[in-house]
């Protein structure tokens, strides 16, 4: 660890003498519900075992900890200002999100967050143009809202969808929600997603392979945005899921006239620290648990989407 690393930590964790936890220190939170949204994806309910409950915007993430495993970032898919437990939606993918998923109820996880930038809905009441800043946490402004989802990348625009749901009844714009799965056992939120559409948004969902018993669409999201109905003059887009399926919406969205200042991704890579401090998530210039995950696409994002993870 380097020297000027290894500082930072003891005086974080107040190794110095200062017994105050830091950033560094994970919070206690109890599992007080699972749920199993596919069969290898779970969505946790937290409370905290002290104090209450976490501030936070849509969009942003936590360092979820599995005691004696290790850490993983993992987003908040819970909305702002949704009463009840905080909630983290995990795909099993590895010794970490395994542990986390299968953690029983009563159980103890850690929480340190939370951390990175928003999408930019939450300030419903004066919103402004989205920028080609690094930072992706200027509120979003105009138009038709886009949300452009493949599989679990659902989950990180999930509070998003609920504000704007929320603004588009107070008289805010059009809310589209374009969602994409491998197939129709992998698609996640199905309550969410009814719910959304009575409430008046218009949900498109689509599967690369069907299954029995499907009679929904089949095709990637690209096949279904030029059809959704939004206009793409004034459109402002929020796009997650797998690198390879951003990349290929954010070019189909431009193709078809959205300013690409107005396109927004979710960006992942290795976060460790989620503080900017060990540069495992470094991105071009960026370090992205604290200039992500959201970034606009528009300039040197378009072209680092091209780059491999190493």
């Amino acid at each position: 660890m380097p020297a000027d690393l290894a500082r930072a930590v003891r005086a974080d964790t107040g190794s110095g003498g200062d017994a105050r936890p830091g950033v560094m220190t994970p919070a206690l939170y109890r599992v007080v519900g699972r749920r199993a949204e596919t069969d290898d994806v779970t969505t946790l309910a937290l409370a905290p075992v002290v104090g209450g409950p976490m501030a936070f915007r849509s969009g942003q993430f936590n360092m979820l900890t599995a005691f004696g495993i290790g850490e993983a970032a993992i987003s908040v898919s819970s909305t702002p200002h949704e009463d009840g437990p905080l909630r983290h939606t995990v795909r099993a993918v590895g010794s970490v999100t395994r542990a986390l998923c299968n953690t029983p109820i009563g159980d103890v996880i850690g929480v340190r967050g939370p951390f990175g930038t928003d999408w930019g809905v939450g300030d419903t009441d004066s919103l402004a143009p989205v920028d080609a800043s690094p930072s992706g946490d200027a509120p979003v402004t105009g138009g038709d809202f886009v949300v452009v989802a493949g599989g679990i990348g659902l989950a990180p625009l999930r509070g998003a969808v609920d504000e704007l749901v929320a603004r588009r009844a107070r008289g805010g714009g059009r809310v589209f929600v374009v969602v994409g799965a491998r197939a129709p056992s992998q698609v996640i939120f199905h309550d969410d997603l009814e719910a959304w559409a009575r409430a008046g948004a218009h949900v498109a969902v689509t599967v690369d392979i069907s299954e029995p018993g499907w009679s929904g669409r089949v095709g990637l999201v690209t096949s279904v945005l030029g059809e959704a109905g939004f206009d793409p003059g004034d459109a402002t887009v929020l796009v997650c899921g797998p690198e390879i399926m951003m990349r290929f919406t954010a070019r189909t969205l431009i193709d078809d006239g959205v300013d690409p200042n107005r396109i927004r991704v979710s960006l992942e890579r290795n976060m460790e620290c989620g503080v900017a401090w060990c540069g495992h998530c470094q991105l071009g210039p960026f370090l992205l648990c604290r200039d992500g995950p959201i970034v606009p696409y528009a300039g040197i994002v378009a072209h680092l989407l091209t780059q491999r993870e190493r």
